[in-house]
């Protein structure tokens, strides 16, 4: 596989690698030929990640391709892990950031779209990661629709965590929690459907927790703030879990989930009454490649609303975005005239 990492000479990229090279993130026999893509002023760092890559010696890494040209970056690559991204800056409306990073996803969308592999598969990492990823697809006609991710799987992993320290089990005890919508503080972390793996057989977890109170409450905001408190805690972003929950991601969707329920944020088609088209995260079982979104999960009035909630921050972003675009295409053609 060709697999290109953008803004490779950062954090994430750093912790990402290694999965990447060892087997673990698109199978154990998959030969690997990376393309590492930054800015320009990042290259000595990348030059530096190059040469640590070398000396790790990966039996799966054939070749490192480090370049600041995304179309050098993007030509042939089979898999696209977007880390890359306009940070958002002091004093900054979430409109000036959407502005900003809706620049860099239609032209990489673009590029992706006229030298990538035709069923390349993306996830986009940096965010506002969802209208991200819109953007990229919106600029990729002929890349199928479906093949454009945001990455939700570290919520996801934090929900499953969560529980399972509450009740002093294993993580992998836990089955079937689901992160609805945003990557962002409307996320709305469920395990109304989840069940844990207790002496007595698999016992859903609100009967084992039974505090609606907590499950409606401390639980979802931890989940949704998880991400602030590691940066207070170590002055740094959380660059190992993000980069475990993106092998976890691009594992599941290649190789398969095996079974199991997991977060992505994929093209709504409709299910559960999302606006059709958005990025949305869902549960879905990953197979053969593909992804499937779980249907008839039951979703009470609570989960309506918190659903609703954040499709809601969804729909805007995107109008906002595409705003951008149209602006930008009205532009173009006016100085063709």
């Amino acid at each position: 596989m060709r697999v290109c990492v953008t803004g490779a000479a950062g954090q994430i990229g750093y912790a990402l690698l290694p999965h990447i090279c060892s087997g673990r993130t698109f199978g154990p026999s998959t030969k690997i030929i990376l393309h590492l893509l930054d800015i320009p002023r990042a290259q000595q760092a990348l030059m530096g990640v190059k040469m640590e890559l070398e000396d790790c010696g990966f039996d799966l890494l054939e070749e490192v391709v480090v370049t600041s040209d995304a179309n050098v970056a993007f030509t042939g690559i089979d898999a696209c892990i977007m880390l890359g991204a306009f940070p958002r800056g002091p004093g900054m409306e979430r409109k000036d950031l959407l502005a900003k990073n809706c620049n860099i996803f239609k032209e990489q969308g673009r590029l992706l779209n006229e030298v990538a592999s035709k069923n390349v598969k993306v996830v986009v990492v940096g965010n506002p990661a969802n209208t991200n990823a819109l953007v990229a697809q919106q600029c990729a006609p002929s890349i199928p629709k479906e093949n454009f991710t945001a990455l939700t799987r570290l919520d996801h992993n934090r929900a499953q965590s969560q529980i399972a320290m509450r009740l002093k089990v294993p993580s992998s005890a836990v089955e079937n929690c689901t992160i609805w919508g945003n990557h962002s503080s409307t996320q709305y972390p469920d395990v109304s459907n989840s069940v844990v793996a207790t002496a007595q057989g698999k016992q859903k977890v609100g009967d084992v927790i039974q505090n609606p109170g907590y499950l409606h409450g401390e639980f979802i905001k931890v989940v949704q703030q998880r991400g602030a408190a590691i940066i207070n805690a170590r002055k740094l972003s959380s660059a190992m879990s993000a980069a475990k929950a993106i092998s976890d991601h691009m594992h599941d969707w290649v190789v398969g989930s095996n079974g199991k329920t997991v977060s992505m944020a994929v093209p709504s088609d409709g299910s559960y009454g999302i606006e059709k088209g958005l990025i949305y995260s869902f549960p879905v079982v990953c197979s053969a490649g593909k992804y499937t979104i779980v249907q008839n999960l039951k979703v009470d009035q609570f989960s309506r609303k918190m659903m609703d909630e954040t499709m809601n921050e969804l729909k805007q972003e995107r109008d906002t975005a595409l705003a951008f675009l149209n602006k930008d295409a009205d532009t173009i053609a006016r100085s063709k005239l």
